[in-house]
């Protein structure tokens, strides 16, 4: 790729998701979220991604491509945070403490991520103390069941997802216009193994300028990285995904030991829609996701919301 046309900015990405955004204002289940993820400039990896990229076959060889690197932390909790005994009928509680590798491709029209996870589940993922000092801190009451939580366990999630893109600008002009962006994503380890597919639709602004917001995994998949091709852009997006789900080790329990778990379902879905921004230098976005019921004795879908900020420097 010439080097006039390469991107030399890299994108600093910062993603909360947590039921307190939702319009339903719950406070279960998935019940926060938080990524902070760098992926480089454009062609700025070090010799060995590169020819690690070189090797993959399921890579874009005549794409551009970058390096990322995570931090994320999730928590999980029951719905009835009061009781201190074990609810046997529902999810349990368990922290997730992760550091991710990344991959990227990346063509007008199509984008490849592969992603490694590594990380631990349990007390050392400190879902209590994060969790317990948050609600100190805002006044909540705590959350007293965490004596029940998953033991301790090394954890690791290797992703691929893959993205298309298919942009009409309306004939107006302005750049104006609308696109389907349909995905598949597959996850593979003892924290998840799902395969998954959906599409997203948006309608706005400079479309080109990335695939969709970012999320915390299992979710539908947007970008790391953003171009604007004018100074400002903005879009409206909806979208769908249906995991085929074999294994979650937040529903499961332990791979290794003995612990709480209840029965999933092996068909969870999710719906989103909101809202992105994008400047020169930043992208803001606001998403509103509906998560279906994930475990037999669930007695409502899921809601939460999830927040990303992007700088580009």
């Amino acid at each position: 790729q010439p080097a006039a046309e390469r991107d030399t900015r890299g994108v600093l990405t910062f993603v909360n998701e947590n039921d307190l955004y939702a319009f339903t204002n719950s406070d279960r289940h998935y019940t926060n979220g938080v990524r902070l993820a760098w992926l480089s400039a454009d062609a700025d990896l070090p010799e060995w991604a590169s020819a690690l990229g070189d090797e993959l076959p399921f890579l874009d060889p005549g794409a551009s491509r970058r390096i990322g690197w995570a931090l994320g932390h999730n928590i999980y909790t029951p719905e009835d945070k009061t009781r201190r005994d074990l609810i046997r009928d529902d999810r349990p509680y368990a922290g997730w403490l992760y550091a991710g590798f990344a991959l990227q491709s990346e063509s007008p029209n199509r984008l490849d991520t592969l992603e490694l996870d590594v990380g631990v589940v349990g007390p050392a993922a400190f879902g209590r103390e994060v969790q317990n000092h948050w609600h100190r801190v805002i006044g909540a009451d705590p959350a007293n069941g965490w004596n029940n939580q998953l033991k301790n366990e090394p954890g690791v999630a290797l992703v691929f997802e893959r993205k298309w893109r298919k942009i009409w600008e309306l004939p107006t002009g302005g750049g104006l216009g609308f696109d389907a962006i349909p995905h598949i994503s597959a996850s593979l380890g003892n924290v998840a193994t799902y395969g998954a597919v959906g599409a997203t639709l948006r309608f706005g602004h400079d479309l080109g300028a990335d695939f969709g917001p970012p999320r915390i995994r299992p979710a539908l998949p947007g970008s790391g990285s953003f171009k604007l091709n004018d100074g400002l852009a903005g879009y409206l997006f909806v979208g769908a995904e249906g995991r085929a789900v074999a294994r979650d080790i937040f529903l499961d329990g332990n791979t290794f030991a003995e612990s709480h778990s209840v029965s999933k379902k092996p068909i969870v879905g999710d719906f989103q829609a909101g809202f992105a921004l994008l400047f020169n230098t930043a992208r803001v976005s606001f998403t509103q996701v509906v998560r279906t019921k994930e475990f037999d004795g669930q007695n409502r879908p899921d809601f939460f919301g999830s927040i990303s900020l992007s700088l580009r420097f």
